[in-house]
């Protein structure tokens, strides 16, 4: 429960053919047997997730794969969970055999490796046994891929790998605060949390923690209320609040009892702004009002959870639609690591807030919905905007999106 949640940590990939040394490295750098090694081929199946913390990056998820040369019926799935990981990944570890040979699979994967702009090391194994391969040093070279050499099984070599990753990760730019330009230090922050069955029991869920933690870092105050006693709440207060944020299936409510010289948002666009891009998400949102019959709409969260009679995803989102549209659009929905590749059947795609996926995921899946023409928004863009309080929800950030306020306006 006071774990850096998935999507705010450093993603370091290991990704290689099968029976490179993958899930050895992987042991070796976690110090733990996570992942099963074996001589046979094909051992790791789905990938396999470890979170620690690697000072001085801090936390880390480290990530083995299926090997992309993997076979059959299988095979084709296994590879497919292994391109997916690619579009999270913040830093790849590529393991190769030494005495492997350049080939095609090679040759593509390293391909979209560089096609992605991802930071890559590859780590050539089993050099107790042999020499690397001419042919292999004289590809890495040629597409100008750093590499070292040595044995996944001795510990010199495994930091070496470290530091490595420490090095990449000396140079990323971190993901904006989440209250960036919203929040200042001295500010009161009025939450608004509503507590009904889709709530974890003797806990909030993870945007409204992550917004707490936020307030605090940016050394500002806050209060927290449910939706019904926020006028009371408000009432009470000696200082006014500088702003308010909302659940957004809350939004009609406290918009309508929040003063309106108070901003006001909600935490899934607080989120859409720090993961993904804001201006393309407002537009996404006003093709709502282009809806007609027989539109397919596509629905997606990026954790899987029980549902709940009135869930917002697959009940209430679709409900607000159709008394916008009319009933006869259709629906689709996606979760997890689940995005479709083919976007072209669909009007419009609808993303939750993205608190579990990480930055570099989420900008993957919305370029591939600009790269196909389908218009893509944010769970409370959406609900903001068929409610009829979109400008008021996006006034915290009216300097970044202005041309689109206006539009909405």
């Amino acid at each position: 429960m006071n774990q850096t949640p998935m999507g705010n940590r450093y993603h370091i990939a290991i990704f290689g053919k099968r029976n490179a040394g993958k899930s050895t490295l992987m042991n070796g750098l976690t110090k733990q047997e996570i992942s099963v090694v074996s001589d046979v081929a094909g051992t790791t199946t789905d990938p396999v997730y470890k979170s620690m913390e690697l000072l001085p990056v801090g936390p880390v998820v480290f990530i083995d794969t299926a090997g992309f040369d993997d076979i059959g019926e299988l095979g084709a799935l296994r590879i497919k969970k292994t391109r997916q990981v690619l579009r999270k990944t913040d830093f790849a570890l590529v393991v190769l055999d030494a005495q492997e040979e350049p080939d095609r699979e090679l040759f593509d994967f390293l391909k979209e490796i560089r096609l992605r702009s991802l930071p890559c090391l590859a780590v050539i194994n089993k050099c107790d046994a042999a020499k690397p391969s001419a042919g292999l040093i004289k590809l890495l070279e040629s597409e100008q891929i750093s590499y070292i050499t040595g044995s996944a099984y001795r510990p010199d070599f495994i930091g070496r790998i470290k530091e490595a990753v420490i090095q990449a990760a000396s140079t990323v730019k971190e993901e904006p605060p989440l209250l960036e330009g919203v929040v200042r230090p001295g500010d009161l922050a009025l939450l608004v949390t509503p507590i009904d069955s889709a709530a974890p029991k003797g806990r909030m869920i993870l945007p409204q923690q992550q917004t707490i933690r936020a307030i605090l870092d940016a050394d500002a105050m806050m209060a927290v209320t449910k939706e019904n006693r926020l006028k009371e709440t408000l009432d009470s207060l000696a200082v006014k609040p500088s702003i308010v944020i909302t659940d957004s299936q809350a939004f009609r409510q406290v918009s309508a009892q929040t003063p309106e010289d108070i901003l006001l948002t909600s935490f899934s666009i607080l989120f859409a702004r720090q993961k993904g891009e804001l201006k393309p998400m407002v537009k996404g949102a006003l093709a709502a009002d282009r809806l007609k019959a027989g539109d397919k709409v596509l629905i997606v969260e990026g954790c899987t959870h029980h549902r709940q009679s009135d869930d917002i995803g697959t009940v209430k989102i679709p409900r607000w639609l159709r008394e916008k549209a009319g009933d006869g659009l259709e629906f689709a929905w996606a979760s997890g690591t689940g995005f479709p590749e083919d976007l072209t059947g669909y009007a419009m795609i609808i993303h939750c807030g993205a608190c579990m996926l990480n930055q570099r995921e989420m900008r993957y899946r919305m370029q591939t919905a600009r790269e196909q023409n389908v218009p893509m928004t944010n769970y409370g863009m959406l609900i903001a905007h068929v409610m009829g309080i979109l400008p008021r929800a996006l006034k915290p950030f009216r300097e970044e999106i202005e041309d689109e306020i206006q539009e909405e306006e």
